[in-house]
């Protein structure tokens, strides 16, 4: 049995929901098709529970935040920039407020009320929603998307299909590779499917000691085969299997072309003191514990529970007395401090990746209209697309913007 729209949307998402109120505000008539039993569930855990929906920055910034083909979200952030999805929330009912790093929440603190005005605003132009429904396939024709095919292999026609199947990261969302899957089929290239914006697994046993420890005000450098690859400085945090946190998430967008090398980790407990500074701040502290040992002396200098670690990584006795203490050993302290070492084994998987780095290859998408260059009335938008961003806000103005392309040019 055939089913027409004019246009089709596969996934409820934020950018399939985007996609599809744009649509339908364009006078189309719309089909949305999501796959679980409830539209944006990846939405809903966004930002801890309060979705981060947008970042209040200049526009220009928004490309400095973004780390995969930034250029080609040129149009995408103009067409539809984050000052305009503000006013679209706000003028569709959403209160939003503005955080520390220009971070937009709603401004009740729950994602739901975001997922609730989209729901609304589709109801109030016509969408027709189908939940629990899974598509199978795209029926294309010479070259032209013409529908989808659907589990029970009825058919859907429609003059526009857009996909917005989104990422793989948090499988418990329902997220599933179906998006690379028709888009490889429509003759796509796909680029391989990546966690980002996850945490670090260590090898080093002792982060069990320290799991749970978060540490603020600290230097974080990475390096590949020995070579210095990234550094930040901010918070982190110890885990049972490694480290996470702030600046630990936001590195993860980057090392992924070093993934293959043998990758290091050095933090820097003290980053506002040089070497000679942090000298003389330990002969000071020495001076006070001079008859105790060295694993009793650094209380005033350390958190208690990094101060074995540091003296194990220094290769000194911490059953040593102060008094004892040579210069050189000293030195081999300061620099320890300075730059306590780590052995990284990789990343976190998917359940923990904030973002999916990797998708459809947009050398092979219309920058301008999010249209496959490559099959005529096929639209890719949002996560499924090989764009990824840091945290913020980045990523679902990357969703919005590229939703409101498709939605206004199918």
């Amino acid at each position: 049995m055939n089913m027409i729209s004019n246009v089709i949307v596969v996934g409820g998402g934020a950018a399939g929901m985007m996609a599809a109120i744009f649509a339908a505000r364009n006078g189309k008539k719309v089909t949305l098709i999501e796959q679980n039993e409830k539209l944006g569930k990846k939405l809903f855990i966004t930002g801890k529970g309060r979705c981060n929906f947008t970042n209040a920055c200049d526009t220009e910034d928004l490309f400095q935040n973004v780390v995969t083909n930034p250029k080609f979200l040129y149009s995408a952030f103009y067409s539809f920039s984050n000052q305009m999805v503000m006013d679209f929330f706000e003028e569709i009912g959403l209160p939003y407020k503005v955080e520390r790093g220009n971070r937009v929440f709603p401004a009740s603190d729950h994602s739901s009320d975001v997922i609730k005005v989209l729901e609304r605003e589709m109801d109030r132009e016509n969408v027709k929603i189908l939940l629990n429904t899974k598509v199978k396939s795209l029926i294309i024709e010479d070259n032209v998307c013409k529908g989808v095919v659907l589990q029970d292999k009825k058919c859907m026609l429609a003059n526009s299909v857009i996909v917005a199947t989104g990422g793989v990261s948090y499988p418990r969302t329902g997220a599933c590779k179906d998006g690379y899957r028709f888009a490889e089929v429509a003759g796509h290239s796909i680029v391989k499917a990546q966690p980002s914006l996850v945490p670090f697994e260590l090898s080093d046993s002792c982060c069990k000691d320290v799991m749970g420890i978060s540490l603020k005000n600290v230097s974080v450098t990475i390096y590949a085969d020995g070579k210095k690859v990234y550094s930040d400085f901010g918070e982190m945090l110890f885990t049972h299997f490694g480290v996470s946190g702030p600046i630990i998430i936001k590195a993860s967008a980057y090392i992924h072309k070093y993934l293959d090398k043998k990758l290091s980790l050095t933090i820097d407990l003290k980053p506002a003191l040089d070497d000679k500074q942090l000298d003389e701040r330990i002969l000071k502290d020495f001076k006070i514990f001079q008859n105790k040992q060295l694993k009793n002396s650094l209380d005033k200098l350390l958190l208690r529970s990094l101060i074995p670690i540091v003296i194990e990584k220094s290769g000194l006795d911490g059953e040593k007395k102060i008094n004892e203490i040579t210069k050189e050993e000293r030195r081999k302290l300061v620099y320890t401090i300075k730059n306590l070492p780590f052995t990284m084994t990789g990343l976190r998987g998917f359940d923990e990746a904030i973002i999916t780095k990797g998708g459809v290859k947009v050398k092979e998408i219309d920058p301008g209209t999010m249209e496959s260059k490559l099959i005529s009335s096929l639209y890719f938008v949002g996560e499924v697309l090989d764009l990824d961003a840091l945290t913020g806000g980045f990523n679902l103005q990357i969703a919005w913007s590229t939703g409101y392309l498709a939605g206004v040019s199918c």
